[in-house]
């Protein structure tokens, strides 16, 4: 059977189980919408720009375990995709995105709109291809999720010349794909296990730090299993939140520059580590050379990159979180630690860091805890990037994996609107809360236009303070005040709101909190909120740049809080 190009990408894609698609059409990549009606199987989005196509697939990605898939033309539009691809890579999110070129006679030649995606792209992918004929197109479609979705999640480029969409050849679906040079190890190595079982069973103050890879393996069952029979504290990352039930009474949330005091002090007294599923980033390990200078550590990751690259390893398991977890919790001994969860304990009630000042104006941390017990903690949270993502994080309370999807490698403001339509179109029986800031929300704002369209009923939270709040301040506490383009302006979000037509209030007083969120809450589609926020709230805990998470600053005692959760 004959099929053109723009045919066999799709009935690959097809066959890939996508059903999905966000992109925006453009000269070189019209052949292939051009033949999309021909797949009614396929449901394309039209974002309003490509950076946010990518973000929607990631979001889609995250929240359903699918591979993301995204569309785009030559030139700008491939351009425009990169912030979203160099932001899936950083998170380990599986997306496929497919671009446009110029036609093949072109190529090299400077033509209008071309560009070199795939060389722009090769650091910020796991693969990327630049398809030059038809008949290869079954067989890179296929490789292209395998390797996407393999081992390590990650995106993967597609680029296909504008005449090889039209193409015409004889079509021959891929079959199973084995590729040589690229086997993730999936098991992890038994003579590593044991050792990390040794080291288990004989220490006295371990803690389980657990990322976004327990997330990504489904292992949250695993986890639970484990900590709960050596009695083994656990922290998350940013990313990982979600991976260990909060309101498990083993759980002492999340780590690192705005984590709970608490979970950094843990981490800062262990003598064991058990670092499962991420990759010890500097967010979370704060001053490399002081973190955790008294403690073992075992390293659990399917990446045999990520370990040793940041921190000393005492035994490196590579494998899969699920593959690994499951035979090192049947080894371990069956152990009680009362010491040492007491000590933790009582860290906690000396440093809450959740707490919540009195206050008569609208503080964000009083919003999100609202938002937490409307939602009852049901709710899928998106967040952009800044003191907004810090709060949402801190003040909402996560017992299940992808409740908090956020940009954490990369900080890609803009990030939690378009997200969130990929979560919304993933999930559509979900609640889908986008917890803003109005300098991210600015970045990605057209995107309203994109919940309309699809009538998706994503609720809007903007914590809105006039400033870029992180920069902010930092600028107030590093910098003498000396608030040099951090001050913002914006539009009047709720008539922006009603100009695409989604209701919306704005929210001035404390009293207006909860009256808002029940009423968007109640509200069967889309609803923006303008929270009218305390402009200089900082965010707390805060490990200050180049100091341990020992050296964790929380809320000066002028601010002491009175109202506890």
């Amino acid at each position: 059977m004959k099929m053109t190009g723009g045919q066999i990408l799709l009935d690959g894609l097809i066959k890939e189980g996508v059903d999905t698609i966000f992109g925006i059409l453009g000269g070189a990549i019209l052949p292939l919408y051009d033949t999309l009606p021909q797949f009614p199987q396929l449901h394309h989005v039209l974002v309003r720009h490509e950076q946010c196509a990518a973000h929607a697939a990631e979001g889609f990605a995250r929240a359903t375990g699918k591979v993301g898939v995204c569309f785009a033309t030559s030139g700008p539009g491939a351009t425009n995709l990169v912030t979203g691809i160099a932001n899936a890579y950083l998170d380990s999110s599986p997306i496929v995105a497919v671009t446009g070129q110029v036609a093949r006679r072109f190529i090299g030649k400077d033509a209008f709109q071309e560009i070199d995606i795939t060389g722009i792209t090769l650091p910020i992918t796991k693969h990327n291809y630049l398809v030059r004929d038809a008949a290869s197109l079954a067989k890179t479609v296929k490789e292209a999720f395998y390797i996407s979705r393999t081992g390590r999640p990650g995106p993967v480029l597609i680029d296909v010349p504008k005449d090889v969409f039209t193409e015409e050849v004889e079509y021959h679906p891929a079959g199973k794909i084995e590729l040589a040079s690229y086997r993730a190890t999936l098991k992890g190595h038994p003579a590593q296990i044991q050792k990390a079982v040794a080291l288990i069973n004989a220490a006295q103050r371990p803690v389980i730090i657990a990322g976004r890879g327990v997330i990504i393996s489904n292992a949250s069952a695993e986890l639970k299993e484990l900590a709960e029979k050596a009695q083994i504290p656990v922290v998350t990352t940013l990313l990982g939140l979600g991976s260990f039930p909060e309101s498990h009474v083993l759980s002492y949330r999340w780590l690192g520059m705005h984590g709970m005091a608490y979970a950094n002090m843990a981490v800062n007294n262990a003598d064991l580590i058990i670092a499962i599923g991420m990759r010890f980033d500097d967010r979370a390990t704060a001053e490399v050379n002081s973190f955790a200078t008294n403690a073992n550590i075992i390293h659990i990751d399917i990446d045999p990159a990520e370990i040793g690259k940041n921190v000393r390893v005492d035994v490196p398991i590579v494998g899969d979180v699920k593959a690994v977890l499951a035979p090192l919790s049947k080894l371990v001994q069956q152990t009680q630690r009362p010491k040492w969860l007491k000590q933790l304990d009582e860290w906690r009630r000396e440093h809450p860091s959740t707490d919540i000042r009195d206050s008569a104006s609208v503080l964000p941390q009083y919003v999100v805890q609202q938002i937490y017990e409307a939602t009852k903690g049901e709710a899928t949270i998106v967040t952009g990037v800044g003191q907004h993502q810090m709060w949402a994080a801190q003040h909402y309370i996560y017992n299940r994996p992808n409740g908090f999807i956020s940009s954490g490698g990369l900080g890609t403001m803009g990030f939690g609107l378009p997200a969130s339509v990929g979560v919304q179109m993933g999930c559509p029986g979900c609640m889908v809360w986008c917890i803003d800031g109005d300098g991210s929300f600015q970045m990605t704002m057209h995107e309203l236009a994109t919940i309309v369209q699809e009538r998706l009923p994503v609720k809007i939270a903007i914590l809105n303070n006039g400033f870029l709040g992180l920069p902010r301040q930092w600028q107030e506490l590093f910098h003498e005040r000396r608030f040099v383009a951090s001050p913002l302006c914006g539009p009047d979000y709720v008539k922006l709101a009603e100009a695409y037509g989604i209701p919306g209030t704005a929210v001035r007083h404390k009293a207006e909190v909860v009256p808002a969120i029940e009423k968007a809450t109640a509200c069967n589609g889309p609803f923006l909120i303008d929270f009218r926020i305390e402009p200089e709230e900082n965010v707390y805990p805060f490990v200050p740049p180049g100091a341990s998470l020992g050296e964790c600053l929380e809320m000066p005692k002028k601010e002491e809080t009175v109202c506890q959760r």
